[in-house]
């Protein structure tokens, strides 16, 4: 059975495949890195570029704007060395 979270944001086949993914400059030689696209009903979509037919996480864009202004402000960097 297959249960769905309240608030839990699910894109339809077709939506996955209207998605245009943004690659950040900085991305490995190989290619591996986090892609990001806009929904058409602007929300933003994350996957993983080693696995584009993988799972795809859909946020809000007010989520998404809360975890940009925390990584310009450094609140992640203890994440990596």
């Amino acid at each position: 059975m297959n249960t769905i979270k309240p608030g839990k944001i699910t894109l339809s086949a077709s939506e996955r495949e209207t998605l245009a993914w943004l690659k950040a400059h900085s991305s490995t030689a190989d290619g591996h890195c986090v892609e990001v696209a806009a929904s058409a009903v602007g929300n933003v979509a994350i996957r993983d570029s080693k696995d584009p037919n993988g799972p795809i996480l859909v946020y809000k864009p007010s989520e998404f704007r809360a975890f940009l202004e925390g990584a310009r402000n450094g609140e992640f960097d203890g994440l990596v060395r």
